[in-house]
């Protein structure tokens, strides 16, 4: 017992060491903004821009640290990528996808959720700014702290109406773009429950519930994989490159096709050549969809890094847009300078590397268990639902998109997952032991049976029932049974009603945070 005692003492000594040496890294970036900054030589404004760049470099940190498990998560939980190969994917994209299709400008009032012509101007908008910035990136902190993956577009939105709020009143607030993100709340989540979803049931029909697995891999998996180059090659053109390369819909989505047509005329033959060397099995199946989940975590952090580093940015290139010109105006747009890219692009790499992993194991382990073809229906679903919703003019979260995929699967499976042990109880509880020969047989057939074999097993023991010619003497209460599938619970509630509590709270939370900050900067700046 009392060793027992000292080896609790020594992992929680040494979890509290590797929490402080994260920590500690942590400033070190954050003292390394500072300074760059404080070199910067401006006529006017020069401190607030310091405090302006560090609390950017936080909430970029936060981003990384939060944000991005939706990208690599999933890859993660089916073990297609370890921690440590996921951190470094993602960090690397994140980045690259900051510094190369980040933007040279941003719209300074996020999403039109307030109006700039309202607001005072001068120094109450850099006050503004700062507020939102510092509130948006407290609120991810917490949420991380705890878990939960939230929206950070909804964290930086809401903070920008608290802060607009507390300087200009409630009438700076544009309700109707309000309206619109509270729809997202069920928008997004549902979307991506439902087409992930709609992926995995296609899985299961067209390869795991048939009795030759390898030929319907090798027929199925090729057209998968292309139908996954074709929506993240649309994907990347539309939303990772739309800042550098813009490009319509129809030529993005056709190049896409392009792409997707020539992934599977080289895949299928490779596949073909293969056969032999594939078991007729859930788990040889499960490896052909690896490479394809890396490539996708790649892309969806490369795309994540282009268009969230605004989050991060925008308010800071506004800040530094408004100290640098001065007069008090409020730019519609900013230009970005480059160290304000590579203050939101390496601080997303950093919060991802230092703490990200938490939300990762969330996202990728604590909400249901999931395989590589579970992870690949998440991919897909995060991927095709941002398509269409953004063409649909759908206010969407490629956070509650993410993890709603991850819902969306996992009740799936419990609609799915068979009972079969009560179901054979039930069946004995009910038939003397001379049945029990015919009634195992039947249910070992049927077990192993296709879906569409199952219906016809099933519709031949009514007919056979109906002419008292069933030898296991099934009941029609026992047959009904048979069609039931009985609900385990392969999605932790815990984990549902955590999420489902942080997103429904982002907004009015950091809008609060935002309008008590800007109080006080107001206060100790007048």
């Amino acid at each position: 017992m009392e060793l027992k005692h000292i080896d609790d003492i020594e992992k929680a000594t040494k979890k509290g060491k590797n929490e402080l040496f994260r920590l500690g890294i942590g400033l070190l970036f954050i003292v390394g903004v500072m300074l760059y900054t404080s070199t910067l030589e401006l006529e006017r404004g020069g401190l607030m821009l310091v405090m302006a760049a560090m609390i950017g470099g936080y909430m970029a940190m936060n981003i990384g640290a939060n944000d991005v498990a939706n990208n690599v998560g999933p890859a993660v939980g089916s073990h297609a990528l370890t921690l440590g190969g996921a951190l470094a994917i993602a960090a690397i994209f994140e980045a690259a996808g900051a510094l190369i299709a980040g933007g040279d400008v941003v719209t300074t009032i996020r999403n039109g959720i307030i109006d700039p012509t309202r607001l005072p101007g001068g120094e109450a908008y850099v006050w503004l700014m700062m507020a939102a910035l510092l509130a948006g990136a407290l609120w991810l902190n917490i949420a991380t702290a705890v878990g939960a993956p939230v929206s950070t577009t909804h964290s930086i939105v809401g903070a920008i109406l608290g802060a607009g709020a507390a300087a200009a009143g409630l009438e700076v607030v544009n309700w109707n773009t309000m309206t619109e993100i509270a729809a997202s709340w069920v928008i997004s989540p549902v979307l991506g429950g439902v087409f992930a979803a709609g992926f995995l049931y296609l899985i299961k029909r067209s390869i795991t519930y048939q009795q030759d697995m390898v030929e319907a891999a090798v027929r199925m998996v090729p057209l998968l994989v292309a139908l996954m180059a074709w929506a993240f090659t649309t994907y990347l053109i539309l939303k990772g490159l739309n800042k550098v390369w813009k490009v319509g819909v129809l030529p993005a989505t056709l190049i896409g096709l392009g792409v997707g047509v020539a992934v599977w005329l080289v895949l299928r033959p490779l596949l073909r050549s293969r056969m032999s060397r594939i078991e007729n099995s859930k788990a040889s199946v499960n490896q052909l969809f690896t490479v394809p989940l890396i490539f996708s975590a790649a892309l969806l952090s490369f795309a994540h890094g282009a268009n969230d580093v605004a989050n991060a940015i925008g308010p800071l290139a506004a800040i530094y847009d408004a100290v640098s010109v001065g007069g008090g105006r409020v730019a519609d747009k900013a230009a970005i300078p480059l160290w304000v890219m590579m203050v939101g692009g390496l601080g997303i790499s950093v919060g991802l590397a230092l703490f990200g992993p938490k939300v990762i194991r969330t996202v990728g382990s604590e909400i249901t268990e999931l395989d590589k073809m579970r992870a690949y229906c998440i991919a897909m679903s995060a991927t095709i639902t941002v398509i269409v919703a953004s063409q649909m003019g759908l206010p969407v979260s490629s956070t509650h998109i993410a993890v709603g995929g991850v819902f969306g699967v996992g009740f799936l499976r419990e609609y799915l997952k068979a009972n079969y042990a009560r179901m054979e109880a039930e069946i004995r509880a009910h038939h003397p032991e001379g049945d029990m020969a015919a009634i195992n047989a039947f249910l070992a057939r049927f077990k192993a049976a296709s879906v569409q074999e199952k219906g016809e097993m099933l519709a031949e023991l009514k007919r056979r029932s109906k002419m008292r010619m069933d030898p296991a003497n099934f009941s029609k209460l026992e047959r009904k049974g048979l069609k039931r599938v009985y609900r385990q619970e392969l999605v932790k509630r815990s984990q549902l009603l955590k999420i489902a509590a942080a997103w429904v709270i982002t907004v009015p939370a950091s809008a609060l945070l935002a309008a008590m900050l800007f109080f006080m900067i107001k206060g100790m700046s007048v």
